[in-house]
């Protein structure tokens, strides 16, 4: 009987110590890495070995840019030796990168991409207090209200010109990963009701028109910038604040957090990027057709921006700050047409894009009947192919 207790006791410590070591044998360390930090950076604090740290990074630098990934999390598996097994990382829901070791024990990098899918919707909508709040109660989200804005940037300044008991009527993408929500696609279709003005954009090979097939786009945005609020307008005779007198003011303080960045608001070309007292940092583009923008109070300016270098339209040419003769966090924005200031807030004869060509007319007008369809339709039953 003791010989039989004595065998039990060797099989339970056996099976034991093997259970131990099969449950020891693989170890996963997880992570995440911040908007400002590195991917070895990361590792390197999680006490990652140098050895797998550089082998991480050797392989997947053919495949991505690792100094411009962002935030990410990521999984590293190891054996009992502490060997790499496996390393994951997801930039979003929609791309990670693996590395993994082979049977031979060589590693293998590769980069996945999940497809997503794609459902045509309609958003309708009542201004009562801005349209943020109104796509809001349609149920959708903020970044619907974005492309919204983007779609109508030379049309309308929503801060301003939004108005209680507007209308809308949206035609957009929205791409799914299974059921899970991803992000919103193209605006195909768009309506904007206010007063007796209806303004309609319909997609044509990544542009926007009206029904007529005239551009909505223009060489200059309505402003530069998403702000609060508008601090102070064009005045011959404004008092100021900090110095005191009346001193005209040629131009229109927009009220925005320090850091929100601000757009040139047609091509051009930097013919000053520095301090001038009185203005703080400023940039000052020189754009065609005798027009001159100028951009003042910044905290800093826009990723490679110094004066004889080309401008894109929308490109970030600096940043809200309050430098400078300044109360607070705001953009002093002024225009001129061959030396003569004009009124931000009122300019509106700014030349348009090009219209559609002939030989595109066809096709486009195809495209517009089939949106035009929905937009002057009460509910939404369209589900055919709405076209590029």
């Amino acid at each position: 009987m003791q010989s039989l207790i004595l065998i039990l006791t060797i099989l339970f410590f056996f099976v034991s110590s093997n259970s131990s070591a099969e449950a020891f044998e693989v170890r996963v360390i997880e992570g995440t890495t911040g908007e400002k930090e590195t991917l070895s950076r990361s590792l390197e604090a999680k006490k990652i070995s140098h050895q797998w740290i550089d082998l991480i990074i050797s392989k997947l630098e053919p495949l991505v840019d690792l100094n411009n990934m962002g935030e990410g999390q990521y999984r590293v598996t190891t054996d009992e030796k502490g060997r790499l097994v496996k390393f994951f990382y997801r930039v979003n829901p929609l791309e990670h990168y693996e590395v993994n070791r082979s049977s031979n024990g060589k590693y293998v990098a590769r980069k996945e991409k999940n497809s997503l899918t794609t459902e045509l919707i309609e958003v309708e909508g009542e201004i009562r207090s801005s349209l943020a709040r109104a796509i809001k109660m349609s149920g959708e989200r903020t970044a619907l209200t974005i492309a919204i804005v983007e779609v109508l940037a030379w049309q309308m300044d929503f801060s301003r010109d939004a108005k209680k008991g507007d209308r809308f009527k949206v035609l957009v993408e929205k791409e799914y990963k299974g059921n899970q929500f991803i992000r919103y696609g193209i605006i195909q279709g768009l309506e904007y009701r206010s007063g007796n003005r209806i303004i309609r954009a319909i997609r044509y090979k990544g542009k926007y028109y009206n029904e007529k097939g005239e551009s909505l786009g223009k060489a200059f945005l309505k402003v530069p910038l998403r702000y609060d609020y508008i601090s102070s307008g064009f005045n011959h005779e404004r008092k100021h604040p900090l110095m005191g007198g009346v001193h005209p003011h040629f131009g229109a303080d927009y009220a925005a957090p320090t850091g929100t960045p601000i757009w040139a608001i047609a091509d051009g070309i930097v013919i000053f990027c520095g301090s001038v007292e009185g203005f703080g940092k400023r940039v000052i583009l020189r754009h065609s057709g005798g027009f001159t923008s100028y951009y003042s109070h910044l905290s800093r300016y826009g990723p490679g921006v110094k004066e004889g270098i080309r401008v894109k339209q929308k490109q970030v040419i600096g940043y809200v700050g309050s430098t400078g003769f300044s109360t607070g966090p705001h953009l002093d924005f002024r225009i001129s047409k061959d030396g003569q200031f004009l009124d931000p807030l009122k300019t509106e004869n700014f030349p348009t894009g090009q219209p559609i060509c002939k030989k595109e007319r066809e096709a486009f007008q195809k495209k517009r009947d089939r949106v035009m369809t929905w937009l002057m339709a009460e509910s939404l039953f369209l589900q055919d192919d709405i076209g590029p």
